[in-house]
């Protein structure tokens, strides 16, 4: 096993784990900057108004990424089988 094998799956490993929580972080980032202009404008500083909807688009965003998460964490736990046998001494 080379080293530039195992610094090809960390890369690959760490782009997939980007990949996949790309979406509910942006959900979650989008909706918080929304609500946080809402409240600089109308000055309703209360501090459980960002959390609710913050976790309802997370929530609304896992549902609608699912398929294309697991989808992609199968494929990549796939390739890592199948590169069992080539890692033999």
């Amino acid at each position: 096993m080379s080293q530039q094998l195992v610094v090809n799956i960390g890369r690959e490993a760490l782009t997939l784990i980007l990949m996949v929580s790309g979406p509910m972080l942006l959900f979650g980032l989008v909706v918080g900057v929304v609500i946080s202009i809402f409240q600089s404008v109308t000055q309703i500083n209360e501090m459980t108004m960002t959390f609710v909807p913050k976790i309802v688009s997370v929530a609304v965003a896992l549902l609608l990424f699912m398929p294309w998460m697991i989808n992609m964490i199968v494929d990549f736990t796939h390739r890592m089988y199948a590169l069992i046998p080539t890692l033999g001494a």
